[in-house]
This record gives C-alpha cells, sequence and structure tokens, in this order.
C-alpha cells in the first residue's frame, strides 16, 4: 500500500468531495469533522494509529460524509478501489476489520440518535 505523509492541519479528505479510497492511520492523531448551517464545524471524533477512515466512499462512491484533517505530523497507508476488489477476490477475510468499523459506527449513530439499547 502506498503511504502518505501528511502535516499539521492538513485535509486528508473533504466534505462532500468524490473519492474512492480508505485510509488506515499509521502514526499521528486526525480530527473528524463536519460543517453544520454552513458556517459551524461539528468535530465527531479523533483518529489514532490503526483506525480506519474514508471506507464509505471507497465502498458506495458517494461523495465524503466528513472531512479529515490532521492533528500533527501523520503517516497513513492508502487502500485504493484496486487494492479493495482484490482483496474481496483473493482475501475476503482482511476486510473484515472495516466492516467492524462500519457496525461500530453505525452502532454509535444509533445509539446517539435513541435507537438502540447499547
Amino acid at each position: 500500500m502506498k503511504r502518505l505523509y501528511i502535516k499539521p492541519n492538513a485535509e486528508v479528505i473533504k466534505e462532500g468531495d468524490f473519492g474512492n479510497c480508505a485510509y488506515i492511520v499509521e502514526s499521528g492523531s486526525l480530527e473528524v469533522s463536519k460543517i453544520n448551517d454552513q458556517t459551524h464545524k461539528q468535530v465527531l471524533g479523533r483518529l489514532k494509529e490503526n483506525d480506519i477512515f474514508g471506507e464509505l466512499g471507497l465502498i458506495d462512491g458517494l461523495p465524503r460524509s466528513a472531512t479529515v484533517t490532521a492533528l500533527e505530523n501523520c503517516t497513513i497507508k492508502v487502500l485504493t478501489k484496486e487494492a479493495f476488489d482484490s482483496l474481496t477476490r483473493t482475501k475476503p477475510n482482511a476486510l473484515i476489520p472495516i466492516f467492524k468499523v462500519l457496525a461500530g459506527r453505525l452502532r454509535s449513530t444509533l445509539k446517539q440518535i435513541g435507537c438502540a439499547s447499547n
């Protein structure tokens, strides 16, 4: 996988942009945020080593749902659509961490809106 070296305050992905890859944090930390009412930034979370982000755009090809910005110097690995498709054919079990991330984020969202008990 290709590695990117990101400087502080650099946006890795921007809410609303299209993307066809996901990222895995090797080092550093990043902030996940959304813009509400076109002026107010809402911080949704923080990413650290081994966290995955950008997986929705990789899977569905729709615009990015949030902006991810480096808080410090970061090293991230890029999982391209081609690599993802190859894994689905040759090593589907390697995709389990991505599905666990998706399931965890869905549960968290459901809990925040009062639709889940755990």
